[in-house]
């Protein structure tokens, strides 16, 4: 078995050590004891993959609470609850994506309105300045 430094934990999960120790004062992965002769922590492979479902769920759209519940349940294998988790962020992506689009199609209308002019204030600028809000 491999013991990794948490400075090896986190260069292997491709995080930083700062990222490693927030993920641990919230709850989510355990803060292992300084074992044998060593003053440091020891971690191990178990570790890295943990952090690596973090970043995956993470980059799937779940928030730290919901990981830390997800890991949780992975645990008592209440599937009826990480299918609920899954399903609403399923449906806050679906939320996410539609308001993507529509702020897609709104830049193309208004860079096309820029392209047939140059008189003017440019409209996209025009569009996110507070003053066009009165």
């Amino acid at each position: 078995m491999t013991v990794l430094t948490i400075a090896k934990l986190a260069r292997a999960a491709g995080l930083g050590v700062e990222t490693v120790r927030y993920y641990q004062r919230r709850g989510l992965m355990p803060v292992p004891r300084a074992s044998g002769k060593a003053a440091y922590r020891e971690y191990d492979q178990s570790h890295v993959q943990l952090l690596l479902f973090i970043r995956r769920a993470q980059a799937a759209g779940f928030t730290l609470k919901e990981i830390k519940e997800l890991l949780a349940l992975d645990r008592t294998r209440d599937r009826d609850r990480i299918r609920a988790l899954a399903s609403a962020r399923l449906e806050d992506l679906a939320r996410q994506a539609e308001e993507l689009e529509a702020s897609r199609q709104a830049l193309r209308r208004l860079l096309q309105v820029c392209r047939k002019t140059d008189r003017g204030p440019c409209p996209i600028i025009a569009a996110f300045s507070p003053a066009s809000e009165a």
